[in-house]
């Protein structure tokens, strides 16, 4: 089967009914939808989701509107009422997800030690208190555990734990995992003690394939006359130079030392993606231009990368499309980490049903 074929597949595992014992769901920090695109096509019911910027939330609603959606500050919603919404009793949920905000752990941002974005998952260990879910899934970068940031991924693993959970965190790569893209991330998978107990320790999915290539993932992809226009580089001298002089997979500062202002790298078709920064980029800071024409990627491009189907709606200008699927954990990457974590919840039943036997 091929990437195409894959991806259509798993959103018709997103649109199909619900069984009436699916597992749960909360997804804090949800963005566009990525990850919760992710549970969806690996079966669970998501009962809440949370964001705070209003051009995120608006293509949320638009791909799951039969979600319930809290749009605010999360700092802002109280336990009780996070419960309320989700229609959940504290210790009912299955999981609880979410991916707080990175940039200040980001290989490819500042990385300021005070950002107070690095804090944010304190509001995260709030509302996992809250629910008590049987697990929990927190996404975050590699960077967390670069330098000085190891400092407060201690202290994360510290907080998680003292929550009452068995806590195992691992950098998973999302191309071995269904995406044309070489993504990794910063997973923490959490079982709550009294499953452990019984014997479901956390852990992570192996890795379950080779990564599609660009050429794979844009097989039939549709763009428009106004996508490729809009994707287009502004005139500069420097630019047009540099963009006849890249061949796939180069960077523009192999070419000229102040290449990174203008954030170059020509796609090789022939292999996957490196990653799809929120700011437009693919690696390290650099953008990400077509292996052939000399144009930025399309959103309808990106969108294949970053293993959203193309029926997935995005909202708001290029900028903030980009923005989205550069922010989100790619959903066929989420339905793998959602699908293992289905089975370690299975395993619980079982032990349960076999003690009550």
């Amino acid at each position: 089967m091929s990437y195409p074929e894959r991806l259509e597949a798993a959103w018709r595992d997103h649109l199909a009914p619900r069984s009436d014992d699916a597992p749960t769901v909360v997804s804090l920090f949800a963005g566009c939808g990525g990850s919760s695109l992710g549970y969806s096509m690996a079966g669970f019911d998501e009962r809440l989701a949370v964001e705070w910027n209003e051009k995120q939330g608006a293509s949320f609603a638009a791909n799951f509107a039969h979600v319930p959606l809290y749009l605010g500050d999360v700092a802002e919603l109280a336990d009780d009422d996070a419960l309320r919404r989700a229609r959940l009793q504290p210790g009912q949920l299955d999981v609880l997800d979410g991916s707080p905000p990175c940039q200040g752990f980001s290989l490819a941002g500042a990385r300021q030690f005070g950002d107070g974005r690095n804090q944010l998952f304190l509001e995260y260990v709030r509302l996992l208190n809250a629910f008590r879910p049987k697990a929990f899934v927190m996404e975050n970068v590699r960077g967390m555990i670069v330098g000085k940031m190891r400092l407060i991924f201690a202290d994360i693993l510290r907080d998680l734990k003292a929550a009452g959970y068995h806590v195992s965190a691992r950098v998973l790569v999302a191309g071995y995992y269904g995406v044309p893209q070489m993504r990794p991330r910063m997973i923490f998978i959490g079982i709550r003690d009294e499953l452990a107990a019984a014997g479901i320790e956390p852990s992570h999915p192996r890795p379950a394939s080779w990564p599609a290539t660009v050429r794979e993932a844009w097989s039939g992809v549709v763009n428009t006359d106004d996508e490729c226009e809009v994707a287009k580089f502004a005139s500069s001298r420097l630019v047009d130079r540099l963009l006849f002089r890249l061949k796939p997979g180069e960077y523009g500062d192999k070419y000229h030392p102040n290449a990174q202002l203008y954030g170059l790298h020509r796609l090789d078709p022939d292999r996957p993606s490196p990653t799809i920064l929120r700011n437009g980029g693919a690696g390290g800071a650099c953008e990400a231009c077509h292996p052939s024409e000399h144009r930025r990627i399309t959103i309808a491009e990106a969108k294949r990368l970053g293993s959203f189907p193309d029926d997935f709606v995005l909202l708001g200008n290029f900028t903030e499309r980009w923005a989205a699927i550069g922010n989100c954990v790619p959903p066929l990457f989420m339905r793998a980490i959602a699908t293992h974590v289905r089975m370690l919840l299975t395993q619980q039943q079982t032990v349960e049903a076999e003690r009550a036997a």
